[in-house]
């Protein structure tokens, strides 16, 4: 008797829209399609690191758009790479074939679609934010109202196959995407097609990125601002409307705008002060100073973690999101989960660690409501009561270099406390050169410290920053660490969170913008600030 076939789930492909290049404009679905993918295949615009902040560890990243030459692939080739991956993986498995945009417009996906279906492969579409309309929303410039009712959209790089007196019409907007070359003979073309020379055209580079540029100008003076661009511009909007740009613009306004923002962290912390970061127009470039590595011996933790599951401790504090990650790593080790906290009041010295512990399942007794530091949660810790508290023992699994000032201050209050080694933070190796040279020479318009300890490995492997880099630190502690290393403190964030530290670095920009506008001068970066011969140097 045969053994029947188990039927398995092919292989499938998502031809998912990725957006104009801003990764917050992907779509939910987007999203998960990237969080389950097995493969994901790029196109031009998305950067690697916003794909691989979404996916899986494990996830393969094919870059589809260039050749090992650094010559543009076909849609043929691309193809042929979709089909591969798709074979590739195994039965059930996902390839997101991530496109420019979105896939139905001026992409390849008629061709790879048929790919897919020659080679029996199931796929999805999966529609995203276009270029059409998004470049042209981040440069401020509306594609309707009143006096522009139409809207036109030309692929610079088949213009030459148009009629472009159809579009010569002074009302209509006419969108115009392609390389730099192709979207200034579309313009010249309009021209000479009766376009008037006055009309309105704003010329966008990188549209919906941080390093977004955009240029008002006419018809008759386009070809002079392209040769003056330089290369780059991807977009033109031809339009009555961007005569609004001045009352319209969001975007290029934003108090980081351009702004080169160092992150002394480790990647997998920064995350969500980069995505802040970006949303106030700000470029991150994370930089770790330090890891976080087991302790050398494992039995001063073992020996807590018992102490703490038989009731030797009243209190458990923990002082940062390492120490809730170390424990929380060191119980499942052991096969014990949240429950072993019961009867156990625990303390949180802020906002952010103890929403790592509501991540956990433990709600934390004691959170500091002023200054989220040592020296905050010993103001609001109670001192030890022999009636009231069974037990007078407090645990505290922390850095190997942690500060003594909660330590001292609880058996200042009549507790004993067994201070633990957690994890040890190690300094990291020192950067490339390239950033050692841009950190010491002004090219990052601020840094943002979150603790002492980035303050003394960041000087320690890379320098002290410019100092017309804005010094932004999370707490007092930090700040006077970083004056100790001759560095000048500009601001400090009201709550010891690294979003607060982000925040408040980005009403420093707020700040510094509305001096320059009461001064009447133009708003310069920090950076703009040092010295021309360096500036010419980078």
């Amino acid at each position: 008797m045969s053994t029947p076939t188990v039927p398995t789930s092919p292989a499938r492909v998502a031809f998912v829209g990725s957006g104009p290049g801003d990764p917050g404009l992907l779509t939910l679905r987007a999203r998960d399609l990237l969080a389950a993918a097995d493969i994901v295949v790029l196109d031009h615009l998305m950067d690697e690191g916003a794909v691989r902040r979404l996916a899986r560890e494990d996830v393969q990243v094919i870059d589809a758009g260039h050749g090992e030459n650094g010559q543009e692939l076909t849609h043929a080739v691309r193809a042929k790479l979709v089909v591969k991956a798709a074979k590739s993986v195994p039965a059930g498995g996902l390839v997101v074939r991530l496109m420019d945009g979105d896939p139905a417009m001026f992409t390849g996906l008629v061709d790879e679609v048929r790919a897919c279906r020659r080679a029996g492969i199931t796929y999805d579409v999966v529609p995203g934010v276009s270029a059409v309309t998004a470049v042209a929303t981040y440069a401020g410039v509306p594609l309707t109202s009143k006096t522009a009712p139409a809207v036109h959209v030309l692929n610079a790089d088949q213009a030459g196959s148009l009629d472009l007196a159809r579009y010569s019409t002074h009302d209509d907007t006419v969108v115009i995407l392609g390389s730099t070359e192709a979207i200034g003979s579309a313009l010249a073309g309009l021209l000479e097609c009766g376009r008037p020379a006055e009309a309105e055209v704003a010329l966008v580079a990188r549209g919906t990125t941080v390093s977004q540029a955009s240029w008002a100008t006419t018809l008759a003076e386009a070809g002079a601002a392209l040769a003056r661009a330089a290369g780059g511009i991807s977009a033109a909007v031809v339009s009555p409307n961007v005569a609004l740009r001045d009352e319209f613009s969001w975007f290029e306004t934003k108090p980081l705008f351009g702004w080169k923002v160092l992150v002394p962290r480790t990647q997998a912390q920064a995350g969500p002060m980069v995505e802040r970061l970006a949303a106030y127009g700000a470029v991150a470039d994370v930089v770790p100073t330090i890891s976080v590595e087991p302790p050398r011996t494992p039995q001063q933790m073992e020996k807590a973690v018992r102490g703490l599951v038989t009731g030797r401790y009243e209190w458990i504090g923990f002082t940062s999101t390492n120490a809730v990650r170390a424990v929380r790593e060191r119980f499942e080790e052991l096969g014990l989960d949240a429950r072993a906290f019961a009867g156990l009041k625990v303390a949180a010295v802020g906002g952010v660690t103890a929403d790592a512990l509501r991540h956990w399942g433990i709600n934390p007794d004691l959170v500091p409501t002023g200054e989220q530091s040592a020296a905050g949660l010993l103001e609001v810790w109670p001192e030890f009561d022999e009636v009231l508290d069974p037990i007078n023992r407090v645990l505290l699994p922390r850095a190997d270099i942690a500060t003594e000032t909660l330590v001292a201050g609880l058996r200042d209050m009549g507790w004993e406390v067994d201070d633990v080694t957690a994890y040890r933070t190690v300094r990291a190796a020192p950067p490339a050169q390239h950033v050692r040279d841009a950190i010491k020479g002004g090219e990052y318009d601020a840094v943002l410290f979150t603790s002492s300890s980035t303050v003394r490995n960041l000087v320690g492997i890379a320098g002290k920053p410019h100092p017309a880099t804005v010094v932004a630190c999370i707490g007092p502690a930090t700040a006077k660490t970083a004056q100790e290393h001759g560095l000048r403190v500009d601001v400090l964030a009201p709550e010891a969170s690294a979003l607060s530290l982000v925040d408040a670095l980005a009403g420093h920009g707020v700040g510094l913008a509305v001096a320059a506008a009461e001064a009447g001068q133009p708003v310069q970066r920090p950076s703009d600030k040092r010295p021309a011969s360096r500036r010419r140097a980078r």
